[in-house]
């Protein structure tokens, strides 16, 4: 495809409404000074300096989505509690609708807190639960995703599985019939529990990992025709379109039935690699919603993924970022 085609593509984003579903959470930022060693233990002392909480998760694909110029809508659980209360404050302050969001009181929050000093991560602390959810609060979610799926004009649905148990087996099943019966391309950034539930999906994007452990094979990163012969076992069992697999410093491999491409990362300055999958995700589904051609696509997300690297924490990117970059 040419430049200018994928120039005007990239700028009409802005069309284009994203239905996220997946598990949300607070990603919490402690920075400070580490300057003397506890004398209570071997380990760093940090002096505070500064806290911050930002939306991660499902979350941060949908403030990817927004900062792209696409709308998007997130459907998610979180706990009644008072970092419920939290994230429902961040959703108003990055201008989220709260229409897909469930207060549920047997759920916690979920939470990483990470602390850092001199940009150098030293420490994250998880809170969470990861149950599925009950049968109750399965159906009654499931109602209300059908009902915004149903009523808005969606160009693609994200499945972003964090394996907190907000995505269930009758989840994916029902909405993915929906999706298809209406034409709606799925994207997928699978988990190890539901890896194989996922079934007749556009763009399934595991990394390099979680495609070892889903089909419980063992190969090489850089075996690319490997890595196709299990793409292809994918495919073929479970029905999907394409395959794209992240592979880190080896930038993107994708496939559908009968070819394979790996597109290869630019050397860049890495400060941080959280959340570089779902920047790779969001920039993919506005571009298939786009219906540009998947190795086109897989470009530009592996261009997106290297670019969020070079950046401190959980950090949307933007379409203009990425116009910048794309022909350098």
């Amino acid at each position: 495809m040419k430049k200018l085609e994928i120039e005007k593509i990239i700028k009409n984003f802005s069309h284009k409404t994203i239905l996220i579903i997946g598990d949300v959470m607070i990603d919490s930022y402690l920075w400070g000074k580490v300057e003397r060693i506890s004398p209570e233990a071997p380990v760093p002392i940090i002096s505070s300096t500064k806290r911050e909480n930002r939306m991660g998760g499902a979350a941060n694909v949908a403030l990817n989505i927004q900062s792209l110029g696409g709308k998007a809508i997130l459907c998610s659980v979180i706990g009644k509690d008072n970092k419920g209360k939290i994230f429902l404050e961040l959703m108003e302050k990055n201008f989220l609708k709260k229409d897909g969001i469930f207060l549920n009181k047997n759920r916690k929050t979920t939470v990483k807190t990470r602390i850092i000093s001199h940009n150098q991560h030293l420490l994250r602390i998880d809170e969470e639960i990861n149950d599925y959810l009950n049968k109750y609060s399965e159906k009654k979610f499931f109602h209300k995703i059908k009902e915004i799926l149903l009523k808005n004009k969606i160009d693609a649905v994200i499945f972003e599985d964090y394996d907190k148990g907000l995505i269930t087996p009758f989840l994916i099943k029902k909405i993915v019939k929906i999706s298809n019966e209406n034409n709606i391309p799925i994207l997928t950034d699978p988990k190890k529990r539901n890896f194989n539930f996922y079934k007749n999906i556009t763009v399934f994007k595991p990394n390099f990992k979680e495609l070892k452990e889903g089909l419980k094979i063992e190969i090489k990163k850089n075996d690319f025709k490997s890595i196709f012969k299990a793409s292809q076992i994918l495919i073929k069992k479970n029905k999907h379109k394409y395959i794209m697999v992240t592979l880190s410093e080896l930038g993107i491999f994708i496939c559908d039935e009968n070819n394979y491409y790996q597109i290869p990362t630019k050397v860049r300055d890495v400060t941080d690699v959280s959340g570089a999958g779902d920047t790779v995700i969001s920039v993919a589904s506005l571009c298939i919603a786009s219906n540009l051609n998947f190795l086109d696509t897989a470009r530009i997300s592996n261009l997106a993924g290297g670019l969020v690297c070079e950046k401190v924490g959980v950090v949307p990117i933007n379409k203009m970022e990425i116009l910048k970059k794309i022909w350098n």
